[in-house]
Protein backbone atom coordinates (compact mmCIF):
# COMPACT_ATOMS: atom_id res chain seq x y z
CA UNK A 1 0.00 0.00 0.00
CA UNK A 2 1.15 3.53 -0.81
CA UNK A 3 0.16 6.56 1.29
CA UNK A 4 -0.30 10.05 -0.14
CA UNK A 5 -0.32 12.98 2.28
CA UNK A 6 -2.03 15.95 0.65
CA UNK A 7 -5.12 15.85 -1.55
CA UNK A 8 -4.28 18.84 -3.68
CA UNK A 9 -4.17 18.47 -7.45
CA UNK A 10 -0.74 16.82 -7.64
CA UNK A 11 -1.18 14.41 -4.73
CA UNK A 12 -4.59 13.37 -5.98
CA UNK A 13 -3.30 12.91 -9.53
CA UNK A 14 -0.50 10.63 -8.31
CA UNK A 15 -2.99 8.63 -6.25
CA UNK A 16 -5.21 8.22 -9.32
CA UNK A 17 -2.32 7.11 -11.56
CA UNK A 18 -1.08 4.56 -9.02
CA UNK A 19 -4.55 3.19 -8.28
CA UNK A 20 -5.36 2.80 -11.97
CA UNK A 21 -2.22 0.70 -12.28
CA UNK A 22 -3.38 -1.67 -9.56
CA UNK A 23 -1.86 -0.21 -6.38
CA UNK A 24 -3.86 0.25 -3.21
CA UNK A 25 -3.54 3.90 -2.18
CA UNK A 26 -4.52 5.80 0.97
CA UNK A 27 -5.05 9.51 0.28
CA UNK A 28 -5.02 11.81 3.31
CA UNK A 29 -6.40 15.34 3.57
CA UNK A 30 -7.20 17.58 6.51
CA UNK A 31 -10.74 17.93 5.19
CA UNK A 32 -11.99 15.36 2.68
CA UNK A 33 -15.44 16.94 2.37
CA UNK A 34 -17.61 14.69 0.24
CA UNK A 35 -14.76 13.22 -1.82
CA UNK A 36 -15.28 9.73 -0.37
CA UNK A 37 -18.93 9.73 -1.45
CA UNK A 38 -18.70 11.50 -4.81
CA UNK A 39 -15.28 10.04 -5.79
CA UNK A 40 -14.52 13.48 -7.20
CA UNK A 41 -11.85 15.99 -6.25
CA UNK A 42 -12.52 19.74 -6.36
CA UNK A 43 -8.98 20.14 -7.73
CA UNK A 44 -9.55 17.62 -10.56
CA UNK A 45 -13.33 17.73 -11.10
CA UNK A 46 -13.30 15.93 -14.45
CA UNK A 47 -11.67 12.75 -13.12
CA UNK A 48 -13.30 9.97 -11.10
CA UNK A 49 -11.21 8.59 -8.25
CA UNK A 50 -10.67 4.81 -8.60
CA UNK A 51 -12.10 2.49 -5.96
CA UNK A 52 -8.56 1.47 -4.93
CA UNK A 53 -8.10 4.91 -3.33
CA UNK A 54 -9.07 5.05 0.34
CA UNK A 55 -9.75 8.69 1.25
CA UNK A 56 -9.18 9.58 4.90
CA UNK A 57 -8.76 12.41 7.39
CA UNK A 58 -7.03 10.12 9.88
CA UNK A 59 -3.23 10.03 9.73
CA UNK A 60 -3.30 6.63 11.47
CA UNK A 61 -4.48 5.18 8.14
CA UNK A 62 -1.31 6.52 6.48
CA UNK A 63 0.83 4.76 9.08
CA UNK A 64 -0.05 1.42 7.49
CA UNK A 65 1.96 2.34 4.36
CA UNK A 66 5.69 1.70 4.10
CA UNK A 67 6.02 4.33 1.36
CA UNK A 68 4.41 7.74 1.77
CA UNK A 69 4.29 10.50 -0.84
CA UNK A 70 4.32 13.97 0.73
CA UNK A 71 2.33 16.18 -1.64
CA UNK A 72 2.18 19.30 0.52
CA UNK A 73 3.62 22.79 -0.17
CA UNK A 74 7.34 23.06 0.49
CA UNK A 75 6.85 25.75 3.13
CA UNK A 76 4.42 23.46 5.01
CA UNK A 77 6.51 20.28 4.79
CA UNK A 78 8.47 20.72 8.02
CA UNK A 79 5.31 21.41 10.04
CA UNK A 80 3.52 18.39 8.55
CA UNK A 81 6.47 16.14 9.38
CA UNK A 82 6.74 17.47 12.92
CA UNK A 83 3.02 17.22 13.63
CA UNK A 84 2.82 13.64 12.33
CA UNK A 85 6.22 12.29 13.36
CA UNK A 86 4.71 9.30 15.16
CA UNK A 87 2.97 8.09 12.00
CA UNK A 88 5.73 8.94 9.50
CA UNK A 89 8.91 8.01 11.32
CA UNK A 90 11.10 5.24 9.81
CA UNK A 91 9.17 5.17 6.53
CA UNK A 92 10.20 5.79 2.94
CA UNK A 93 9.13 9.41 2.56
CA UNK A 94 9.00 10.83 -0.96
CA UNK A 95 8.68 14.60 -1.19
CA UNK A 96 6.45 15.69 -4.07
CA UNK A 97 6.96 19.43 -3.62
CA UNK A 98 9.39 21.95 -5.06
CA UNK A 99 10.92 24.69 -2.99
CA UNK A 100 13.44 25.78 -0.34
CA UNK A 101 12.40 26.14 3.28
CA UNK A 102 12.56 29.84 4.19
CA UNK A 103 13.73 29.24 7.74
CA UNK A 104 16.31 26.49 7.27
CA UNK A 105 17.25 27.20 3.61
CA UNK A 106 17.05 23.46 2.89
CA UNK A 107 15.27 21.53 0.16
CA UNK A 108 12.60 18.87 0.79
CA UNK A 109 14.99 15.91 1.07
CA UNK A 110 17.20 17.68 3.59
CA UNK A 111 14.10 18.87 5.46
CA UNK A 112 12.87 15.27 5.83
CA UNK A 113 16.32 14.08 6.94
CA UNK A 114 16.62 16.81 9.58
CA UNK A 115 13.09 16.45 10.92
CA UNK A 116 12.76 12.64 10.87
CA UNK A 117 16.29 11.17 10.88
CA UNK A 118 14.99 7.59 11.00
CA UNK A 119 13.07 7.99 7.73
CA UNK A 120 14.48 7.30 4.26
CA UNK A 121 14.01 10.55 2.29
CA UNK A 122 13.57 10.86 -1.46
CA UNK A 123 12.04 13.32 -3.90
CA UNK A 124 9.82 12.88 -6.97
CA UNK A 125 10.15 15.79 -9.35
CA UNK A 126 10.20 16.75 -13.02
CA UNK A 127 8.08 18.24 -15.80
CA UNK A 128 4.49 17.38 -14.97
CA UNK A 129 1.05 18.87 -14.62
CA UNK A 130 -1.47 17.21 -12.34
CA UNK A 131 -4.16 17.23 -15.03
CA UNK A 132 -1.91 15.28 -17.43
CA UNK A 133 -1.08 12.66 -14.81
CA UNK A 134 -4.72 12.28 -13.75
CA UNK A 135 -5.86 11.88 -17.36
CA UNK A 136 -3.32 9.14 -17.96
CA UNK A 137 -1.18 11.14 -20.38
CA UNK A 138 2.47 10.02 -20.67
CA UNK A 139 4.71 11.74 -18.12
CA UNK A 140 8.35 11.24 -17.12
CA UNK A 141 9.69 12.14 -13.68
CA UNK A 142 12.90 11.86 -11.68
CA UNK A 143 13.06 9.91 -8.42
CA UNK A 144 16.09 10.98 -6.37
CA UNK A 145 17.21 8.94 -3.38
CA UNK A 146 20.71 8.83 -1.88
CA UNK A 147 20.35 5.07 -1.23
CA UNK A 148 20.18 3.56 -4.72
CA UNK A 149 18.77 0.25 -3.47
CA UNK A 150 15.84 2.09 -1.93
CA UNK A 151 15.66 4.22 -5.06
CA UNK A 152 15.29 1.15 -7.25
CA UNK A 153 12.48 -0.12 -5.02
CA UNK A 154 10.67 3.22 -5.18
CA UNK A 155 11.17 3.39 -8.93
CA UNK A 156 9.34 0.08 -9.30
CA UNK A 157 6.60 1.05 -6.84
CA UNK A 158 5.82 4.40 -8.47
CA UNK A 159 6.18 3.64 -12.18
CA UNK A 160 2.98 2.93 -14.09
CA UNK A 161 1.99 2.35 -17.69
CA UNK A 162 1.88 6.12 -18.28
CA UNK A 163 4.16 7.41 -15.52
CA UNK A 164 7.81 6.70 -16.34
CA UNK A 165 10.24 7.16 -13.44
CA UNK A 166 13.96 7.74 -13.92
CA UNK A 167 16.35 7.31 -11.00
CA UNK A 168 19.28 9.25 -9.54
CA UNK A 169 21.17 9.43 -6.25
CA UNK A 170 21.72 13.19 -6.67
CA UNK A 171 19.07 14.50 -4.30
CA UNK A 172 20.63 17.98 -4.14
CA UNK A 173 20.49 18.47 -7.91
CA UNK A 174 16.96 17.10 -8.18
CA UNK A 175 15.49 19.23 -5.40
CA UNK A 176 17.30 22.41 -6.52
CA UNK A 177 16.29 21.95 -10.15
CA UNK A 178 12.64 21.62 -9.17
CA UNK A 179 12.78 24.58 -6.81
CA UNK A 180 14.74 27.06 -8.90
CA UNK A 181 12.83 26.55 -12.14
CA UNK A 182 9.75 28.03 -10.41
CA UNK A 183 11.66 31.27 -9.83
CA UNK A 184 12.64 31.48 -13.48
CA UNK A 185 9.05 30.67 -14.49
CA UNK A 186 7.86 33.75 -12.60
CA UNK A 187 10.44 35.86 -14.44
CA UNK A 188 9.27 34.47 -17.79
CA UNK A 189 5.65 35.13 -16.89
CA UNK A 190 6.53 38.72 -16.03
CA UNK A 191 8.22 39.15 -19.42
CA UNK A 192 5.19 37.93 -21.35
CA UNK A 193 2.71 39.72 -19.08
CA UNK A 194 4.59 43.00 -19.61
CA UNK A 195 4.65 42.42 -23.40
CA UNK A 196 8.44 42.20 -23.52
CA UNK A 197 8.27 39.42 -26.10
CA UNK A 198 9.30 35.81 -26.64
CA UNK A 199 12.94 36.77 -27.18
CA UNK A 200 13.07 38.23 -23.68
CA UNK A 201 11.52 35.05 -22.31
CA UNK A 202 14.12 32.90 -24.09
CA UNK A 203 16.90 35.08 -22.68
CA UNK A 204 15.51 34.76 -19.14
CA UNK A 205 15.18 31.00 -19.49
CA UNK A 206 18.78 30.70 -20.69
CA UNK A 207 20.36 33.06 -18.18
CA UNK A 208 18.12 31.71 -15.43
CA UNK A 209 19.23 28.17 -16.23
CA UNK A 210 22.84 29.33 -15.93
CA UNK A 211 22.02 30.58 -12.41
CA UNK A 212 20.39 27.25 -11.56
CA UNK A 213 23.50 25.37 -12.66
CA UNK A 214 25.86 27.74 -10.88
CA UNK A 215 24.14 27.51 -7.51
CA UNK A 216 23.44 23.79 -7.71
CA UNK A 217 27.03 22.88 -8.47
CA UNK A 218 28.37 25.02 -5.63
CA UNK A 219 25.92 23.30 -3.27
CA UNK A 220 27.18 19.88 -4.35
CA UNK A 221 24.89 18.81 -7.19
CA UNK A 222 26.06 16.80 -10.17
CA UNK A 223 26.10 18.90 -13.37
CA UNK A 224 24.23 16.32 -15.47
CA UNK A 225 21.26 16.36 -13.10
CA UNK A 226 20.40 19.94 -14.03
CA UNK A 227 20.21 19.09 -17.74
CA UNK A 228 17.77 16.26 -17.04
CA UNK A 229 14.07 16.07 -16.29
CA UNK A 230 14.30 17.70 -12.86
CA UNK A 231 16.16 20.73 -14.23
CA UNK A 232 16.00 21.65 -17.91
CA UNK A 233 12.91 19.52 -18.57
CA UNK A 234 10.88 21.10 -15.79
CA UNK A 235 12.18 24.56 -16.71
CA UNK A 236 11.00 24.21 -20.32
CA UNK A 237 7.50 23.16 -19.25
CA UNK A 238 7.00 25.67 -16.46
CA UNK A 239 8.29 28.72 -18.34
CA UNK A 240 6.06 28.23 -21.37
CA UNK A 241 2.65 26.99 -20.23
CA UNK A 242 -0.23 28.94 -18.64
CA UNK A 243 -1.04 25.74 -16.71
CA UNK A 244 1.95 26.59 -14.51
CA UNK A 245 0.86 28.52 -11.41
CA UNK A 246 4.26 30.21 -11.14
CA UNK A 247 4.13 31.32 -14.76
CA UNK A 248 0.54 32.61 -14.31
CA UNK A 249 1.64 34.49 -11.20
CA UNK A 250 4.39 36.13 -13.25
CA UNK A 251 1.94 36.97 -16.02
CA UNK A 252 -0.23 38.82 -13.51
CA UNK A 253 2.78 40.64 -12.04
CA UNK A 254 3.93 41.72 -15.48
CA UNK A 255 0.48 42.85 -16.61
CA UNK A 256 -0.36 44.52 -13.30
CA UNK A 257 -3.53 42.47 -12.86
CA UNK A 258 -5.00 40.86 -9.74
CA UNK A 259 -3.37 37.71 -8.36
CA UNK A 260 -5.49 34.91 -6.92
CA UNK A 261 -4.56 34.90 -3.19
CA UNK A 262 -5.59 31.24 -2.87
CA UNK A 263 -3.08 30.07 -5.50
CA UNK A 264 -0.01 28.28 -4.12
CA UNK A 265 3.06 29.82 -5.75
CA UNK A 266 6.20 28.06 -4.54
CA UNK A 267 8.52 30.21 -6.65
CA UNK A 268 7.92 33.42 -4.70
CA UNK A 269 9.13 32.03 -1.37
CA UNK A 270 11.90 30.13 -3.16
CA UNK A 271 13.19 33.36 -4.73
CA UNK A 272 13.55 34.87 -1.25
CA UNK A 273 15.33 31.79 0.07
CA UNK A 274 17.64 31.38 -2.90
CA UNK A 275 18.61 35.06 -2.82
CA UNK A 276 19.72 34.58 0.79
CA UNK A 277 21.63 31.44 -0.22
CA UNK A 278 23.37 33.36 -3.01
CA UNK A 279 24.33 36.18 -0.68
CA UNK A 280 25.65 33.75 1.93
CA UNK A 281 27.75 31.93 -0.68
CA UNK A 282 28.82 35.01 -2.65
CA UNK A 283 27.07 33.80 -5.82
CA UNK A 284 25.72 36.25 -8.40
CA UNK A 285 22.04 35.38 -9.11
CA UNK A 286 20.62 38.47 -10.85
CA UNK A 287 17.43 36.90 -12.25
CA UNK A 288 16.52 35.30 -8.92
CA UNK A 289 17.28 38.55 -7.09
CA UNK A 290 15.02 40.55 -9.42
CA UNK A 291 12.18 38.04 -8.94
CA UNK A 292 12.59 38.24 -5.16
CA UNK A 293 12.36 42.03 -5.29
CA UNK A 294 9.35 41.95 -7.62
CA UNK A 295 7.42 39.46 -5.51
CA UNK A 296 8.04 41.62 -2.43
CA UNK A 297 6.80 44.70 -4.33
CA UNK A 298 10.18 46.36 -3.74
CA UNK A 299 10.70 47.30 -7.40
CA UNK A 300 8.57 47.81 -10.50
CA UNK A 301 8.75 45.74 -13.68
CA UNK A 302 10.41 48.69 -15.40
CA UNK A 303 13.10 48.87 -12.71
CA UNK A 304 13.61 45.11 -12.83
CA UNK A 305 14.18 45.29 -16.58
CA UNK A 306 16.60 48.17 -16.20
CA UNK A 307 18.51 46.35 -13.48
CA UNK A 308 19.07 43.37 -15.76
CA UNK A 309 19.84 45.32 -18.94
CA UNK A 310 22.30 47.68 -17.25
CA UNK A 311 24.54 44.92 -15.91
CA UNK A 312 28.15 44.98 -17.17
CA UNK A 313 28.76 43.29 -20.51
CA UNK A 314 30.69 40.02 -20.29
CA UNK A 315 31.47 36.74 -21.99
CA UNK A 316 28.72 34.10 -21.94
Amino acid sequence: MIGVVGAGAFGTALAIALARDGRSVTLWARDIGDMAQTRRSPRLPDVTLPDRINITENMVDIAASETVLLAVPAQSLRDVLTANATHLDAKQLVACCKGIDLETLTGPVATIARTLPNAMPAILTGPSFATDIARGLPTALTLACADDTVGQNLQQQLSTGTLRIYRTTDTIGAELGGALKNVIAIACGVAIGASLGDSARAALMTRGFAEMQRLAQILGAEPQTLVGLSGLGDLALTCTSPLSRNYRYGLALGAGTAIDPAMTVEGAATSWAVTRLGQDRGIDLPVCAVVAALTRSEISVETALQNLLSRPLKEE
